[in-house]
């Protein structure tokens, strides 16, 4: 199973995270950041952490997800891969670094680029907008989840 955990506050990293299940198929699961609890996750072989950048971070509803399963997970998932898909409003940088930060700590393995979707968003009505994501973008998005499922379907990873 691919655990695919996200949070949407506007609707674009809950389209993303829909895309990339669509393309792992069979092995992706999508679990809302509240609904993931270290017994599912410690089920999951590989994980794909779906959110949007708020004010240089990680939405505080996944940043609670981390808090409520790092220790109950930390030395059972080493070596399981993992990847991401930031939501942001500019570069997404800060919420890139502190998943792959918190992360390290499970000593989950980087099996695909960081997927960034910068949305432009700077105003405070474009911030709070409903949000939507390309088709291009969706793409890869798709093409990350196709990769990732069949990597995990031919244990590569």
């Amino acid at each position: 199973m691919l655990a695919i955990v996200w949070h949407s506050r506007t609707g674009a990293a809950r389209a993303m995270a829909a895309a990339i299940a669509q393309g792992a198929g069979e092995q992706g699961v999508l679990l809302g950041a509240a609904e993931a609890m270290p017994a599912i996750l410690l089920g999951a072989s590989g994980y794909i952490f779906v959110c949007p950048e708020n004010l240089g971070s990680m939405s505080g509803l996944m940043k609670e997800m981390f808090d409520r399963c790092y220790y109950p997970m930390l030395g059972r998932v080493e070596g399981r891969p993992y990847a991401t898909a930031i939501a942001a409003g500019s570069d997404g940088a800060g919420a890139q670094a502190q998943i792959d930060r918190i992360v390290t700590g499970w000593r989950l393995k980087r099996v695909a680029p960081p997927l960034i979707v910068n949305l432009g968003a700077q105003t405070p009505e474009q911030i709070r907008a409903e949000k939507t994501v390309s088709d291009q973008n969706l793409a890869a998005c798709r093409r990350l989840g196709e990769a990732f499922g069949e990597g995990l379907g031919l244990g590569i990873f």
